[in-house]
């Protein structure tokens, strides 16, 4: 009588954003079953929080083409290839249906709290690479679970990890207890409550990347539209400005995130907010009258606000990664082979080359971090990007290695980026330098934006 065959533990997908979804349709297709843990209520939750928030990738650059088969499937039609969704829309016409296609191989209200090898912690080596992994996972109801996996593809994102106002990188003296008038994400004018907390005020906004134009040109839009003269905007950068600030313009293959530039260029020539540069945030204090005041490193006090929007970035939550085995990049916190591939100081979204497997390997055999959570604070992601990174896993993943090295993804060039580095300082980059990030000494400006829904933010690049 032969003894029955333990079932393969599946590979777990931590999170059901865009790329965790589209690795399950990919794993799906190899014949390897996956099992998608997503924290929150449904798929798409992260996504869902900046849904008024429109793209500047077209419906044919953020649905994964094998995640498509699988939709069309089911009889699922999809959006005009030429225009842009917003985020509520990526949410409730492809990765919610995509979920729904999935069905019990993706589970909600699962927070993945740990991830470690059965038997093992982080320091033994014996037989490490033949356990399988654990994964523990804290249930809505308060219950917890341990499920067993043979590989672990964290897709989990940034989003819950906002980065501080404070220039060190923690956050700035009294910003805590400034809480109550702190926001670390783009506000929807178009809610009410939003709308009275920020019209007739000033606003200071923190940030140079695609979410700080969008709040400026939403606070431009409230401004504008109520005729309030009282709705005032401080945008403060760390960094000077120059043309390249702004992206590729006219000369980037993603139009809208072209758009999105030169409408914050144009802003700066007509005048609308104003900026200060080379403004590193050490404290923020409370006047008097209860407003805030932002204090620098070099000790300038700028003018008392009522709000603070701060769009500094952000970075990947590695805590439920600490008892397997990582090798990170000392600065960005990604891969170390990803890394110089994806250092902002270099490259834009689209300058970055398409990468899979062996980029995204660690010691720990059979885990990877992939999508915004595996560029951990670089801001160049692009949706594509992690569509190709998980292709090439799921075929990894299947033994097919062929085609997991094969590059089957061309991505547009130039665009907007962010970070650090080159951009906290005043000095020209060199000569021939790549990517769209030179500097400037600091000036004084102001600035004017459109609306939201002209200048699509940034959804699929630094943080879809």
């Amino acid at each position: 009588m032969s003894t029955p065959t333990a079932p393969v533990p599946p590979v777990v997908v931590i999170g059901a954003g865009p790329i965790g979804l589209a690795a399950a349709a990919h794993l799906s297709e190899r014949g390897i079953a996956p099992l998608v843990l997503e924290a929150g209520p449904a798929a798409g939750t992260a996504v869902h929080e900046w849904a008024h928030v429109r793209l500047f990738s077209t419906w044919s650059e953020v649905v994964d083409p094998t995640a498509e088969k699988l939709l069309a499937a089911t009889g699922w039609s999809k959006p005009d290839a030429s225009t842009y969704p917003s985020g509520g829309d990526w949410v409730e016409q492809y990765l919610r249906p995509l979920a729904a296609a999935l069905g019990d191989r993706v589970r909600y209200g699962a927070r993945v709290t740990g991830v470690s090898r059965a038997g093992r912690d982080r320091i033994v080596d014996a037989d490490r690479d033949t356990q399988p992994f654990v994964v523990h996972v804290q249930r809505g109801d308060g219950r917890e679970e341990r499920i067993l996996a043979t590989a672990v593809i964290d897709a989990s994102g940034t989003w819950s990890l906002p980065s501080p106002a404070g220039g060190s990188g923690l956050p700035a003296l009294g910003e805590r207890s400034a809480a109550d008038r702190l926001t670390y994400r783009v506000p929807d004018l178009r809610d009410p409550a939003m709308r009275t907390r920020y019209a007739g005020k000033r606003t200071a906004v923190l940030g140079s990347g695609s979410s700080a134009f969008t709040a400026l040109a939403s606070l431009a839009d409230l401004a504008h539209s109520q005729d309030d003269m009282e709705t005032k905007t401080v945008w403060v950068l760390r960094r000077g400005l120059s043309d390249a600030t702004f992206g590729g313009g006219e000369a980037d293959e993603l139009p809208a995130r072209g758009a999105l530039g030169l409408a914050a260029k144009a802003a700066v020539r007509d005048g609308h907010a104003e900026a200060v540069t080379g403004f590193r945030t050490e404290a923020v204090e409370r006047d008097t009258d209860g407003r805030l005041i932002l204090v620098a490193e070099d000790g300038r006090r700028l003018p008392p606000v009522d709000e603070i929007i701060v769009l500094t970035g952000f970075r990947p939550d590695l805590s439920p990664l600490s008892e397997v085995r990582l090798r990170l990049d000392e600065r960005l916190e990604a891969p170390v082979a990803l890394a110089p591939l994806i250092d902002p100081n270099q490259h834009s979204c689209g300058t970055v080359y398409p990468h899979g497997h062996r980029e995204l390997s660690h010691p720990e055999s059979g885990l990877y971090l992939v999508g915004m959570k595996s560029y951990g604070r670089a801001p160049t992601f692009l949706a594509m990007t992690g569509y190709e990174q998980v292709r090439s896993l799921a075929a990894a993943l299947a033994g097919d290695t062929d085609a997991a090295d094969r590059v089957e993804l061309v991505l547009p060039e130039t665009g907007v980026c962010g970070g650090s580095g080159l951009f906290d300082t005043t000095d020209p980059p060199e000569t021939g330098a790549a990517g769209c990030c030179a500097t400037s000494a600091p000036v004084p400006v102001r600035i004017t934006t459109g609306t939201p829904d002209t200048a699509a933010a940034s959804g699929s690049c630094c943080g879809a």
